[in-house]
């Protein structure tokens, strides 16, 4: 028996009770086994067969090797023994053992091990005594490493959060600068128009249809300013409360004729609109109007000097179906995918970008749903499906 497999064994931790008697007669039962880097020791599964303790070299031990969630368990070097395990509880290699530095390995078989431990009482108490020490040891290891976990876990938590809220931040600095300069821009046109036609008006005080229609011209933009405050005070708020009554579809289309003649004048578009409907409406009738205007203000800038607009209202069995078609540049699909973000707008000559959003939104407070198809060069289509009975908000 060479000297070498004495001292190796009575260096390695499983075997640091037994005398030196014992360690001799363990080693009379090992051999010694040359390796080279990238031998398979055993394999994830095989039998338990023998348990080593390295001499020379180190070797990997791996979790699902081969296969893309491959983990490297642990690296043993000179003294340390593995395998051992399977060979205690009887049970397949739990992982895969790849030499990793070429060298030699001590190795025992299993049927040996278990008889010599079979007819020494007390070599088996120390052994199971170091087994127990080994497993409480790892334990300990196990729950320091999911303790540090957790607090890495935590600590990149708290981190997410932080970034999270400054984002949030920057996104609500960024929303209400985008806001600010729409308000500002949008805001800046119509008090233009106040002005000068109040200075018309001081220089023609005599002038009876003048100041008429500088009147009108000014409660027309006064309209506008306030329909603008409407848009953006419904989207800062976030949430639509209903207002609701009984309304008819000829009361909306009155309403929608009454604020769309003056935005048409000057213009080739005839605004044609028609209602079928038979029974009135429960709706929030001043946002259910908004959101028409929305629709037809979109129109009349798509189609420019020359089209039409129509704007029908049908009864179908158990919803109201209202249909907004222009005859419109229409949109290409990239628009069309952009058309309820908020600020998106393909205009550019003002607006709030919020225009399709506060439809969506007020008709989604109804209870509703719509649906925009448009093609490039013919024009689009928007149709609003209502539930008949209306919401009661």
């Amino acid at each position: 028996m060479p000297d070498s497999q004495h001292e190796l064994l009575s260096k390695v931790f499983f075997f640091s009770d037994l005398s030196d008697d014992e360690i001799s007669s363990l080693a009379a039962l090992s051999a010694m086994q040359q390796v080279r880097a990238g031998d398979i020791v055993f394999r994830e599964g095989d039998p338990p067969e023998h348990f080593y303790v390295v001499a020379r070299g180190a070797v990997a031990v791996w979790k699902n090797w081969g296969e893309p969630d491959a983990e490297l368990l642990a690296l043993h070097g000179p003294g340390q023994l593995f395998g051992e395990m399977a060979l205690v509880d009887e049970l397949p290699r739990s992982a895969t053992v790849i030499v990793e530095t070429g060298g030699e390995l001590l190795y025992l078989a299993g049927k040996d091990f278990r008889r010599f431990i079979s007819e020494n009482g007390n070599i088996a108490l120390s052994i199971m005594k170091r087994l127990s020490s080994m497993v409480r040891r790892s334990n300990e290891s196990f729950v320091e490493g999911l303790r540090r976990r957790n607090t890495e876990l935590e600590q990149a938590n708290n981190e997410l959060r932080a970034t999270q809220r400054e984002l949030l931040r920057s996104e609500r600095l960024s929303t209400l600068g985008k806001m600010s300069g729409m308000i500002l821009h949008d805001l800046r046109n119509p008090l233009s128009v106040l002005r000068s036609h109040a200075e018309m008006m001081l220089m023609h005080l005599t002038d009876q249809e003048r100041l008429s229609q500088g009147l009108q011209l000014i409660i027309r933009e006064a309209d506008r300013m306030n329909a603008l405050a409407n848009e953006l005070l419904d989207y800062s708020r976030g949430e639509i409360r209903l207002e609701t009554g009984i309304v008819t579809g000829e009361e909306l289309l009155d309403g929608l004729r009454s604020t769309m003649t003056a935005r048409l004048s000057g213009r080739d578009i005839l605004l044609d609109l028609d209602s079928n409907l038979t029974q009135p409406m429960i709706l929030d009738r001043d946002r259910m109007l908004r959101a028409l205007v929305n629709l037809v203000e979109n129109s009349r800038k798509a189609i420019g000097k020359h089209g039409r607009i129509s704007v029908t209202m049908e009864e179908q069995a158990l919803s109201v179906h209202i249909v907004v078609r222009d005859t419109g540049r229409g949109m290409s699909p990239e628009t069309l995918e952009h058309i309820f973000e908020p600020f998106y707008s393909a205009e550019h000559g003002g607006g709030t970008g919020l225009g399709m959003v506060i439809v969506r939104n007020v008709i989604e407070a109804h209870d509703g749903t719509v649906q925009v198809e448009s093609t490039p060069g013919e024009g689009t289509t928007v149709t609003i499906h209502l539930p008949a009975h209306g919401k009661v908000g």
